[in-house]
């Protein structure tokens, strides 16, 4: 995946030099979550979390090759060992099931296995600039072996892929090396590949592109993965450079003719197949109803996403454990996905229309354990889209992933943001774990659901100094992070999964709180606009959008208690809507007086 933060911004814990407000002192003693989280907690254990985590590490994990199977194939183990059946010999009474779907792939499953460059003296001597192990981002995904030995060749450096910068080389049977700005974005790669290798008889290419956000001045040899075209003609490879690599390379052409020594060995496999595992807790009252969630398994990251998927296997074996034991009962169903980022869920979404009817909730664990201290980031809840997303002002904040400013017509009013705050809020009360969310940017499991209408969200981390490069190892992940997130995640399905009428008005009040508290912020914040001379109408109509949000979100709570909404808890939305629409009225006359 991807992507400091807020709604508004939320902190618990430490708040030295923060500006933010602490809803922790504002939050009831007893939640609609407490009872699940009282049972969770004693259970959830950050160590097997941790264990997965170090065990998918160890590899770099696409599609298809032995690092993912491998990893789908531990996360099935756990599973077994939790109580899951295996769908196939699954009993009717059995609650507890899992399955692996397989997949054909339309092209064969790539795998890193070695690579390195060095620059080769006058002497024949060679110099190192990179290569594996540090490096295992170097070499981008359908790079082809070079012959036995490695090749030497000729480096050429290029400003812009364009016909006049070929023009003025001639790349055949040579290396070619893009130099970006730096602080760019990744890409490039892809492109010059095609037209120096494909298209101009090149034999591989390099180039260089680290955001700033990674700090390449700071983490030299740094490098984020990426992907070049499949191309059987020309078998050849692709490569990012490290900030540091490229000041080599560029230094040694600024002194004279470059050539480079490379070796590169991969693994193709063909007639691959992509894995899925899907699991699943059955509702006892309500089965087709489902929360779902999903943590992607690919991408050779420790953070992302094998974090991710230590939080949720965790999470699905205490779930287990529990409704085992009797001390929890979901009446809903509990769906736990590990496949490939959008794809995997995407696919579970759209497979079975009746079954896409019933999924109710979806939450994607992405990069849900750093180690704050070491990555830069801070864990964050990347909300649904909300005004927020419009109107990024205050303590909103998107982060340095970005986001597109969204139009009025893209909001998707619902509890659910607030509900998953306030999950996160109550276990991090009593402890320094900081909680922040984000306004909608998109880019990972929860967006399959947000495009099949679905209210879905991200649990991640943001903004982080390793992100998909090959610094993202073991050292960067905090148990302690896992677990907060994979509690939080947890006691969010168990909540809803089993909600009754007092679970769904403590909800419904929590939400009202939510609108009155954000209504308040934006009162102020339209009236410093004000005062500066900014448009009451504008603002008045920023004020009627955050209204209209919120009344329509207590509106979608009519789906929380299983079977259905009581009388009580519809007069409880009703009263609700009523207050919010009144402090609306009340922050839009205050801005004529100012």
């Amino acid at each position: 995946m991807r992507r400091t933060a807020l709604l508004p911004m939320l902190l618990v814990g430490s708040l030295a030099g923060a500006q933010a407000v602490d809803r922790a002192a504002a939050t009831p003693a007893a939640g609609p979550a407490d009872a699940h989280l009282a049972l969770v907690r004693p259970l959830y254990a950050k160590e097997k979390a941790f264990e997965t985590v170090a065990y998918l590490d160890r590899f770099v994990r696409w599609p298809g090759n032995a690092g993912f199977d491998s990893s789908i194939m531990h996360v099935a183990g756990k599973l077994r060992a939790a109580g899951f059946v295996e769908q196939s010999t699954a009993k009717p009474s059995d609650r507890l099931t899992y399955r692996i779907e397989r997949y054909p792939m339309s092209a064969p499953a790539w795998e890193p296995i070695h690579a390195s460059v060095a620059i080769v003296g006058a002497n024949g001597a060679r110099t190192m600039v990179y290569g594996f192990p540090l490096n295992r981002n170097m070499l981008a995904t359908n790079s082809f072996s070079t012959p036995t030995g490695g090749i030497d060749a000729a480096l050429v450096r290029l400003t812009a892929i364009d016909s006049a910068a070929f023009a003025k080389q001639d790349v055949r049977g040579k290396l070619v090396l893009l130099d970006a700005a730096p602080g760019g974005r990744r890409g490039g790669l892809s492109q010059l590949y095609a037209e120096a290798v494909i298209k101009r008889g090149a034999l591989g290419a390099f180039a260089y592109a680290m955001p700033e956000y990674l700090l390449p001045e700071k983490h030299r040899t740094s490098i984020q993965f990426t992907s070049i075209p499949y191309d059987t003609a020309h078998r050849g490879f692709g490569m990012m450079l490290s900030y540091e690599a490229r000041e080599t390379l560029l230094g040694a052409l600024r002194r004279g003719p470059v050539t480079l020594h490379v070796e590169t060995a991969s693994r193709f496999t063909p007639q691959a197949v992509e894995l899925t595992v899907v699991a699943e807790i059955r509702g006892s009252a309500a089965p087709d109803e489902r929360f779902v969630y999903s943590a992607h398994v690919q991408e050779p990251g420790a953070n992302d996403n094998a974090s991710g998927v230590g939080s949720l296997i965790e999470a699905a074996r205490v779930a287990a454990s529990l409704v085992k034991s009797g001390k929890e009962d979901p009446k809903r169903t509990l769906t736990f996905l590990w496949g490939l980022e959008i794809r995997s869920t995407q696919r579970f979404i759209q497979q079975d229309s009746a079954r896409a009817r019933g999924i109710r909730w979806g939450m994607s664990l992405d990069m849900t354990g750093e180690d704050t201290k070491k990555t830069g980031g801070t864990f964050l809840i990347e909300k649904m889209p909300d005004p927020s997303a419009i109107w990024t002002r205050g303590d909103d904040h998107h982060t340095a992933w970005g986001g597109s400013v969204l139009t009025e017509d893209k909001m998707t009013p619902h509890y659910f943001n607030d509900f998953v705050i306030g999950r996160a809020m109550d276990e991090a009360r009593g402890t320094d774990w900081i909680v922040r969310a984000n306004p909608y940017e998109g880019g990972s499991d929860h967006t399959p659901f947000l495009s099949a209408r679905k209210p879905g969200l991200l649990l991640w981390h943001f903004t982080d100094e390793y992100y998909h490069t090959d610094g993202d190892r073991l050292d960067k992940v905090s148990a302690d992070e896992l677990r907060h997130s994979g509690i939080t995640a947890l006691i969010s399905g168990l909540t809803i999964a089993s909600a009754d009428a007092s679970t769904a008005r403590g909800v419904i009040a929590e939400l009202e709180r939510a609108a009155l508290t954000r209504i308040e912020t934006e009162r102020a914040l339209s009236a410093d606009v004000v005062a500066r001379g900014g448009s009451v109408e504008a603002e008045q109509h920023l004020l009627d959008v955050w209204g209209a949000w919120y009344r329509d979100a207590l509106t979608t709570t009519a789906d929380i208690e299983v079977g259905g909404s009581s009388a009580a808890t519809t007069a409880a939305i009703r009263g609700s809507q009523a207050r919010v629409q009144a402090a609306v009225i009340k922050a839009r006359n205050s801005l004529k007086l100012e």
